[in-house]
C-alpha cells in the first residue's frame, strides 16, 4: 500500500499534466522505448512494424535484438488476460512487478543490520518516489528488473542460493544491467563456497546458485552473438543503433561538467544532483557496513550508468534500479518520529510526481 500510494500520486499528477498539453496518461505511459517493447510483445522480433527505427533513424533485421526479451515475453503472456490489449498488459506487468519489488525491498529493510519492518516500508516508499520513478508505472523494464534483482538480493541475504540464482538469471533476460545482480549473487555464492570448504561442509547449492545467476544474461548475449556472427554482437547493435557504449565515464563527466558550469534546464540540473547523491549514498552503504552484496550491486549498477556513453537524458531513469543506495536513507528515517518520516516521504512523492510529469509532458527529449 505504501508503494501503490506513492505511485498513485505520481500517475494522478501525470494525468493532470498530460491533459494540459492535449495528451492522455496512457499515451505518456507507453511512449519512447515503451512503444518498442509493446511492439515486440505483439509482433515479435521478426514481425516488428517498419516505423520502429533506432536513434539514428535506421533499421536492420538485427536492430530489435538490442532489446532484451524478458519483458516483451511476459507482456505477451499477460495480454491473454487483457483480451489482447498490449498496452494494458504492459502497464499491468509494471504494476504487478512494482508491488513485487516493494515486498522484496521491505524484506531487505528487515534483513540488514539495524533494519526493521518500518525501515523496509520506508525503503519501498523511497524507491517509488525517486526522481524518475514514473518509469516504474510505464511500459518499461525498470519495475520488472527491480523486482527480480531485489528478490535475488533477498535470497543472498537469506543464503537461499537457488532462488537467488534463479531471480538473477531471470533479471538477465530483462536488462543488460543484470551484470550488477550477477556480480552480487555470484561473488556471494563464491564466498559461501569457500567458507563451506574451509568448514569441511561443502554443499552444492552455492555452486548451483552462483552458476545459475549468469545464465540469463550470458544466454541472451550468446544468442545475439550467434545471430550477428560476432562475439560483441549486442554491444555493436547498441553502439551503432543507439550510441551506447562503455567509455569509462568520459562522456558522463563531460556532460556533468557542462551542466555544472552552465546548466539551466531543470532536467540537467537534477541529473547532476542525482549523480552526486548516488556517489554519496554508495559511500554511506560502505561506511555503515551494510551487507557487502548490496554494496557490490549498487557499485556495479552505478558503473553501468556512469561508465557509458549514450543518451544523457536517459541516465536519470537508469538510476532507478539502484535501490540498494536508498537503504541508508530508509534506516535513518526509520529512527525518526513517524511524522518526520511521513513528511519526508510525502515531499519526495510530490517532487517525484511533478518531475515525472515534467519529464514526459514538458521535456522535449527521450527518457
Amino acid at each position: 500500500m505504501v508503494y501503490l500510494g506513492v505511485r498513485a500520486v505520481g500517475v494522478a499528477v501525470l494525468a493532470v499534466m498530460s491533459a494540459r498539453v492535449g495528451s492522455d496518461v496512457v499515451r505518456e505511459l507507453t511512449t519512447w522505448d515503451g512503444a518498442w517493447l509493446l511492439a515486440l510483445a505483439e509482433h515479435g522480433y521478426a514481425g516488428l512494424p517498419p516505423d520502429h527505427l533506432d536513434a539514428f533513424g535506421n533499421r536492420t533485421e538485427l536492430t530489435p535484438l538490442g532489446f532484451f526479451p524478458g519483458y516483451p515475453a511476459l507482456v505477451s503472456i499477460v495480454s491473454w488476460l487483457t483480451f489482447g490489449s498490449f498496452e494494458a498488459a504492459g502497464l499491468l506487468v509494471s504494476l504487478g512487478s512494482g508491488v513485487a519489488a516493494a515486498y522484496a525491498l521491505t524484506r531487505i529493510g528487515e534483513l540488514v543490520p539495524g533494519g526493521s519492518r518500518r525501515a523496509g516500508l520506508l525503503l519501498a516508499g523511497l524507491f517509488a518516489a525517486t526522481p524518475m520513478a514514473v518509469v516504474l508505472s510505464m511500459s518499461y523494464t525498470e519495475a520488472l528488473f527491480s523486482a527480480l534483482a531485489a528478490w535475488a538480493l533477498v535470497g543472498v541475504l537469506r543464503r537461499q542460493w537457488l532462488p537467488a540464482g534463479a531471480f538473477a538469471a531471470a533479471a538477465g533476460l530483462v536488462r543488460p544491467t543484470a551484470t550488477a545482480v550477477v556480480a552480487a549473487v555470484g561473488l556471494a555464492a563464491l564466498v559461501a563456497v569457500v567458507a563451506d570448504v574451509r568448514a569441511g561442509r561443502p554443499g552444492w547449492r552455492p555452486w548451483a546458485g552462483g552458476l545459475l545467476a549468469a545464465t540469463g544474461l550470458l544466454g541472451y548475449l550468446g544468442y545475439v552473438a550467434v545471430r550477428t556472427g560476432r562475439v560483441d554482437g549486442w554491444f555493436a547493435i547498441q553502439r551503432e543503433g543507439w550510441g551506447w557504449y562503455f567509455d569509462g565515464g568520459d562522456a558522463t563527466a563531460e556532460y556533468l561538467g557542462s551542466v555544472l558550469v552552465g546548466g539551466e534546464r531543470v532536467f540537467d540540473v537534477l541529473t547532476l544532483v542525482a549523480f552526486v547523491a548516488s556517489l554519496v549514498l554508495l559511500g554511506l552503504v560502505a561506511w555503515l557496513r551494510l551487507p557487502w552484496p548490496l554494496l557490490v550491486y549498487g557499485a556495479v549498477a552505478l558503473l553501468t550508468v556512469w561508465g557509458t556513453e549514450g543518451l544523457m537524458n536517459a541516465k536519470l531513469r537508469l538510476l532507478v534500479p539502484a535501490f540498494a543506495l536508498l537503504v541508508p536513507v530508509a534506516l535513518g528515517l526509520a529512527r525518526r518520529r513517524t511524522g518526520t518520516a511521513v513528511a519526508v516521504l510525502g515531499a519526495a512523492a510530490l517532487g517525484s510526481a511533478w518531475f515525472g510529469g515534467y519529464a514526459l509532458t514538458i521535456w522535449a527529449y527521450g527518457i
